[in-house]
C-alpha cells in the first residue's frame, strides 16, 4: 500500500475508518496488521464467504479477546494487578457458548433461546416495544405542550440508550428493584467489548461491576428455577442440554446472557444514534421518511449498513486456504470487517450515501451471515423501525446543536458508537 504508516488501530482511523477501508478494499483486501498479528478482510464478497465457510473460518476466537485483556492487565501497576486478581478469583469462569463456538456446539445453546425470536414472538412484542418508545419520547420531548420553543437534549442519554436497555431488561426478566444497577452494568459489559485501553482504576471499577452483575444474575437464575416466569432467564434457568440431560450451569447461563446484553442493547443504541445523526445532517430525509413505513424500514437497513454497530469480529483459520488471491495459513487470525464490507462499491452502488430506495438493502452484513447470523436481529429491527417512526411523528426539524461539540465516534476497535449526540428539535 502507498501509505504504510497508517494502521487500523490508530485513534484517528478508528474515529473515521471509511477512507482507510476504501484504500484497503481497492489495494489490499486481505491486509496484515502486525500489532495484533491479524489479517483484516474488507471486501464484501470475501467477508461473506468467510462467514459462511465455518469449517475453514472458526468462531473459536476466545484467544483474541483474552490477548487484549492480558495487554491491559500487563500495562497496569502491581497494585492494580493485585486488585484485579482478587476480584477475578471471586468470579465464575464463563465457558464459550454461542458467539465463540462452531457447529454443532453453537446450535446446542442457540436452540435454547430461538423460541424468543420467532416472527410470532416479535409481532406479539410490538405493543410492549411501542410502550417503551412512547415513555422515552415523553422524557425526550416533555409532556407539557404549553412550553414554547425548541427542545434540546442529548439524544443518546434520553432515547438511544434507555429504549434498548429497558426492552432487553424486560425480555431477560430483570427485577425492577435491580434495574438501575443492571442498566449501568450492562453498559459496562458492552464497554469491555470495545477493546478500548483503560486506566488502572477504570479496570478495577469495571471488574467490580462485572462481579456484581454475576451475583445479580445468579440470584435471578435461582429465583426463576423456583418460580419460572415468561422471560429469557426462566428459559435458560430451566432448559436442559439434551445430550447430557442436565440443566445449564450458572456459568453457561451468564455467558449466554452477557452476549444478549451487548447484542440486545449496545448495537441497537448505536444504530439509533447514527440514524438520528443522519436525520440531522440530511433534513430532507425527515420529510421523505415521515409516515412512510416502507421507507423507514429501508432507512434502518441503510443506517446499519453505513455505521455497522459491530465493525468486525475475528475468525481463526483452521486449515491452509485461499481467500481471493491471498493465501492464509492454518492458525492465522482474521478480522472480518463488516463496517468495510458494508461500504463496498462492488456490492452497493453509491455505497457512502443513504438511499431509502435501495434494492436489497437488507443484504448488509451488520448482523453477520450464516449460522452466526445475529439471533436478535428481528428485535433490533423492530426497535429501530418503531423508534424512528415515533420520533418523526412526534418531532420535526431535528438538527445538531450549534453550541455543542461536534458528534464523534468513540475510539473502539470492535464496537462503533456515539457517546453523546446533542440535538435540538420542535415537537408536533
Amino acid at each position: 500500500m502507498s501509505d504504510t504508516d497508517q494502521s487500523l488501530f490508530d485513534a484517528q482511523t478508528l474515529i473515521d475508518p471509511y477512507p482507510y477501508y476504501r484504500k484497503l478494499r481497492d489495494e489490499q483486501p486481505v491486509h496484515y496488521e502486525p500489532a495484533l498479528d491479524i489479517h483484516v478482510i474488507t471486501r464484501y464478497d470475501m467477508v461473506r464467504e468467510a462467514l459462511r465457510d465455518t469449517e475453514t473460518f472458526s468462531s473459536r476466537f476466545d484467544g483474541f479477546l483474552q490477548q487484549s485483556q492480558r495487554m491491559m492487565f500487563k500495562a497496569a501497576s502491581p497494585q492494580i494487578q493485585q486488585q484485579l486478581i482478587e476480584l477475578n478469583s471471586q468470579m465464575l469462569p464463563l465457558p464459550p457458548t454461542m458467539l465463540t463456538l462452531d457447529e454443532p456446539e453453537h446450535s446446542r445453546y442457540r436452540s435454547l433461546v430461538n423460541q424468543l425470536f420467532t416472527a410470532g414472538q416479535i409481532r406479539a412484542a410490538q405493543p410492549a416495544v411501542e410502550a417503551v418508545v412512547g415513555d422515552a419520547l415523553d422524557q425526550l420531548c416533555g409532556t407539557d405542550k404549553s412550553v414554547a420553543g425548541p427542545r434540546v437534549a442529548d439524544f443518546i442519554d434520553k432515547f438511544a440508550n434507555p429504549v434498548p436497555l429497558r426492552i432487553i431488561a424486560d425480555r431477560l426478566g430483570i427485577p425492577m428493584d435491580a434495574r438501575e444497577f443492571f442498566y449501568a452494568a450492562a453498559t459496562e459489559a458492552a464497554g469491555a467489548l470495545r477493546l478500548t485501553p483503560l486506566g488502572g482504576e477504570q479496570l478495577v471499577a469495571r471488574a467490580r461491576t462485572a462481579l456484581g452483575l454475576q451475583e445479580l444474575l445468579i440470584e435471578v437464575i435461582e429465583a426463576r428455577r423456583s418460580e419460572p416466569q415468561e422471560d429469557m432467564i426462566s428459559i435458560l434457568a430451566n432448559s436442559r442440554l439434551a445430550d447430557e440431560d442436565r440443566l445449564l450451569t450458572h456459568g453457561e447461563c451468564i455467558s449466554i446472557l452477557n452476549q444478549f446484553l451487548v447484542a440486545g442493547h449496545e448495537t441497537t443504541s448505536s444504530a439509533m444514534g447514527w440514524g438520528m445523526l443522519l436525520l440531522c445532517q440530511q433534513p430532507e430525509l425527515q420529510r421523505q421518511l415521515r409516515g412512510d413505513d416502507k421507507a423507514i424500514k429501508v432507512f434502518c437497513e441503510e443506517v446499519l449498513r453505513l455505521e455497522a454497530p459491530v465493525q468486525g469480529l475475528p475468525r481463526v483459520v483452521t486449515r491452509d486456504t485461499r481467500l481471493g488471491d491471498y493465501d492464509l495459513p492454518a492458525g492465522a487470525m482474521v478480522m472480518l470487517r463488516f463496517g468495510a464490507a458494508n461500504r463496498d462499491e462492488r456490492q452497493f452502488p453509491q455505497a457512502d450515501e443513504v438511499d431509502i430506495h435501495r434494492r436489497k438493502a437488507g443484504a448488509q452484513l451488520a448482523f453477520g451471515a450464516g449460522v452466526h447470523f445475529c439471533i436478535g436481529a428481528p428485535l433490533a429491527r423492530q426497535e429501530l423501525q418503531v423508534g424512528f417512526a415515533a420520533l418523526l411523528e412526534r418531532g420535526r426539524d431535528f438538527a445538531l446543536r450549534e453550541d455543542a461539540p461536534p458528534p464523534q465516534s468513540e475510539v473502539s476497535f470492535v464496537l462503533r458508537n456515539l457517546p453523546e449526540l446533542h440535538i435540538r428539535f420542535e415537537t408536533r
